[in-house]
């Protein structure tokens, strides 16, 4: 690292600073804040989302899954269309008649105060391990690295990484976080490509890395379920498309953008600018995993002592960052390593605001907190609490075993299933009961926790979504179907609903 590479990280980290106090002095209401006026542009809301959903995890995860295993999780962008379809066209229509803040009035208005409270819950849950792992992702397997520091100094790191990420967050809310959503984004897929090119050049050309044969540490492809491997091609796309659907269609941090939109139609056309630049960007993702391989393979001088190409997978990115990139260049990679922290970070502590201030000050308040300055001066002050939580948490990260994609199934995905759950229950099955679905979800939860890490039935970690959410989704409407309890109100009550 030199003055030159400083200087790039610290421009990016001011110009991320400025945009959060620019729009600071344009937030004047909750809905301002929170919701960006609720007339946002979708193209940049669907970079936005975009951008959060993808985080340092999937950034170093791809090109170390494709080393050390090989292709086979690409199968699962198979699946976009299909998720297209479900949420464009299913989703999000039911959800933007509906005029809310928090994605979790809408269980209430359905089955009542304690299903919202969960869910609530489940989401608080989610998100802040989720982005506790991507802290410690940042700070463990590329800042700590990258700047030659002892595992020591990560905890410092988190600290300082939460903390800019926060300031911008907390001053000029889901404005500022869109708006530097949309710059990360260019320098992620500028990030990734520089990388390809520069490999490229120096090995002499993409015949150099493209593999002319199957290797023999790579998974073998099967198509269907195998027990006996990681990734197979229905269970990839099955897996993606589980997680996809159900994140789009109960988390905070989605739901937020689709109402940070003018209209049904615009949140559709900003879902699908987020699912293309998934497809755009997961190849050059891959590419720049062939490229390290190669790379390394040919220069094995390169890697620190002790260490191998396929044993670090995750690690070689940052290496290469470290002794294969000139200066300069290593500050602008670097900060495409940010960007994808940053906007993951920013994103889930705005989400988690909104629903700490709506589900639970709004609620549960005995009066109103006061004027739209009062109540915008709250919830900056909820961020930066989520942010104090988050870097804790991140230090703790690090005592769960797994490369980093199954670090992000163990830890980040968990309550995935068991939270679309309730808005299953909710929208899609008319007889079911608060009973029933409190019920449903315990056993979704069981199942996630099995698979995940117990491997039940033999099942890998790839399943686990799939048969969280068919678990909990059979007990709930079965559940339901006991007279135990109030019965919820019916979907047409629900979507008539008026601001």
């Amino acid at each position: 690292m030199t003055w030159l590479d400083w200087s790039v990280i610290a421009v990016y980290a001011v110009g991320m600073l400025a945009v959060g106090w620019y729009y600071a002095q344009r937030s004047n209401t909750t809905d301002d804040y929170l919701l960006g006026g609720r007339n946002m542009s979708p193209w940049k809301v669907g970079l936005s989302l975009f951008a959060s959903l993808l985080s340092t995890i999937t950034y170093l995860g791809i090109p170390g899954e494709m080393i050390k295993y090989g292709p086979m999780a690409l199968a699962q962008l198979i699946a976009l269309p299909f998720i297209a379809v479900v949420v464009g066209w299913l989703l999000i229509p039911f959800i933007m008649r509906l005029r809310v803040t928090s994605a979790y009035e809408i269980l209430e208005t359905r089955l009542g105060l304690s299903v919202r409270l969960l869910g609530s819950c489940f989401f608080l849950t989610l998100r802040l391990f989720w982005m506790s792992l991507v802290i410690f992702a940042t700070a463990n397997v590329v800042l700590a690295p990258v700047l030659e520091l002892d595992e020591s100094a990560v905890p410092w790191i988190c600290v300082a990484l939460g903390l800019v990420t926060v300031l911008y967050t907390s001053m000029g809310g889901l404005r500022a976080v869109v708006l530097t959503d949309v710059i990360q984004t260019a320098i992620l897929f500028g990030g990734a490509i520089l990388m390809v090119v520069l490999i490229t050049f120096e090995l002499g050309g993409v015949g150099q890395w493209w593999p002319t044969e199957w290797p023999s540490h790579w998974q073998r492809p099967v198509f269907w379920y195998d027990p006996a491997v990681r990734f197979t091609f229905v269970g990839a796309a099955l897996s993606y498309f589980t997680w996809f659907v159900c994140t789009a269609g109960s988390d905070q941090m989605a739901i937020q953008r689709y109402l940070a939109t003018r209209d049904a139609s615009a949140a559709r056309r900003m879902f699908i600018a987020a699912l293309m630049s998934n497809l755009l960007l997961w190849p050059f993702l891959a590419a720049v995993g062939l490229t390290l391989l190669a790379y390394f393979q040919a220069r094995p001088e390169m890697l620190p002592s002790g260490q191998s190409a396929l044993e670090d997978a995750d690690k070689l990115l940052p290496i290469y960052i470290v002794r294969g990139l000139p200066h300069g260049i290593s500050g602008l990679v670097i900060a495409g390593l940010l960007a994808a922290a940053m906007s993951s970070l920013s994103s889930g502590v705005n989400s988690a605001c909104s629903v700490i201030s709506t589900d639970f000050v709004d609620r549960f308040a005995r009066q109103q907190t006061g004027s739209d300055e009062s109540r915008v001066r709250l919830a900056k002050y909820i961020s930066f609490a989520i942010g104090a939580v988050v870097v804790a948490l991140g230090t703790l990260i690090g005592q769960i075993e797994g490369n980093i994609l199954e670090l992000c199934y163990k830890v980040a995905t968990l309550l995935v299933a068991p939270l679309f759950l309730l808005f299953f229950m909710a929208m899609f099955v008319p007889w079911s009961t608060p009973f029933g679905t409190h019920v449903g979800t315990f056993f979704s939860v069981l199942v996630a926790v099995g698979v995940a890490y117990f491997n039940i039935l033999g099942l890998t970690f790839q399943w686990m979504m799939p048969a969280s959410f068919v678990a909990g989704a059979i007990v709930g409407g079965l559940v339901s179907l006991a007279p135990i309890g109030p019965r919820s109100k019916s979907r047409t009550e629900v979507s008539e609903k008026k601001p």
